[in-house]
């Protein structure tokens, strides 16, 4: 299946082991990814910009879905911050027609329209609706047996769930388990999964965003948790940049690792670990990698 890729500001900057690995990931799965309609295409304002400006960023992911309409393919993102925005963009732009007028008025500077069929659509929701679990485990070459992961949804793309469409994709609320027990792994259930890692909060009150680091990530490592991975890569930049620094507040070490959704399941299709560049996170992945099998 092809698709428009949208791959987000910090896949190509803060987190570039996210891009490489959903390359590999996407190639193996047969997803095949067009870079060309989102060449120009601007950050989603990441829900910063919307809370000064809501029809700037309005604008501008109006802009992005009216690139993918040209193209005629499904709009893919791997990041849960650029889904949540562009969701909610979305339901604004297709459920006031008035305003997307409005907003299509000013996109024609460009000689760009939304028409409003565009559904941008994560990587992992692609994976369980689109591509199918009974596919992603065909794929599987090294399982993840034994191996306990435990899921970090995040904030934005479990709410508002008015915008994702868990109405008629309920299935949406457990994607990610789904995905992890594709793999072979164990799903370790903790309470903070779907709380906020505390990265919007970093700047202005660094020690509560610590402190929440270490909330979720003792609370999943006591739970028997060898690792968390996450569909976000701004949560990824917190739980695993800042779980030192949680780890001197608590006075206790977690050292738990933090990876990716495409590293998970990079790992399960036999990708070379340093292709997926997990050598360069900040908790170290060399314990983990020896409980899968895989050399560092």
């Amino acid at each position: 299946m092809r698709y428009a890729f949208y791959p987000g500001c910090v896949s190509r900057g803060a987190a570039p082991e996210l891009y490489s690995s959903t390359l590999e990931v996407c190639s193996r799965l047969g997803i095949e990814l067009d870079f060309e309609p989102m060449k120009t295409a601007s950050c989603t304002g990441a829900g910063v910009l919307q809370e000064k400006n809501l029809r700037l960023g309005d604008t501008l992911n109006a802009r992005t879905f009216a690139l993918a309409e040209q193209s005629g393919m499904p709009l893919l993102v791997i990041c849960s911050t650029c889904q949540g925005v562009m969701s909610q963009a979305n339901k604004r732009l297709t459920t006031d027609p008035d305003y997307l007028a409005s907003i299509n008025e000013d996109l024609a500077d460009e000689g760009l329209e939304y028409k409003g069929t565009v559904e941008p659509k994560h990587l992992m929701w692609v994976i369980d609706e689109d591509i199918g679990i009974e596919v992603l485990k065909e794929k599987v070459v090294q399982p993840l047996t034994g191996f306990k992961v435990a899921p970090f949804y995040g904030c934005y793309i479990v709410r508002p769930s008015t915008a994702l469409d868990f109405d008629s994709h309920p299935e949406r609320q457990r994607s990610l388990e789904r995905v992890i027990e594709a793999v072979g792994a164990e799903v370790v259930d903790f309470d903070g999964k779907t709380a906020c890692c505390g990265f919007p909060i970093l700047t202005i009150n660094q020690e509560a965003s610590v402190k929440m680091v270490g909330n979720h990530t003792g609370e999943a490592k006591d739970k028997g948790a060898q690792a968390m991975v996450t569909p976000c890569p701004l949560c990824h930049l917190n739980l695993d940049g800042y779980q030192p620094a949680a780890s001197f507040q608590r006075a206790e070490s977690i050292d738990l690792p933090i990876i990716h959704l495409p590293q998970m399941l990079g790992l399960a299709m036999g990708v070379d670990a340093e292709v997926m560049r997990l050598n360069k996170h900040i908790v170290s992945t060399t314990k983990m990698l020896s409980a899968v099998g895989v050399s560092p």
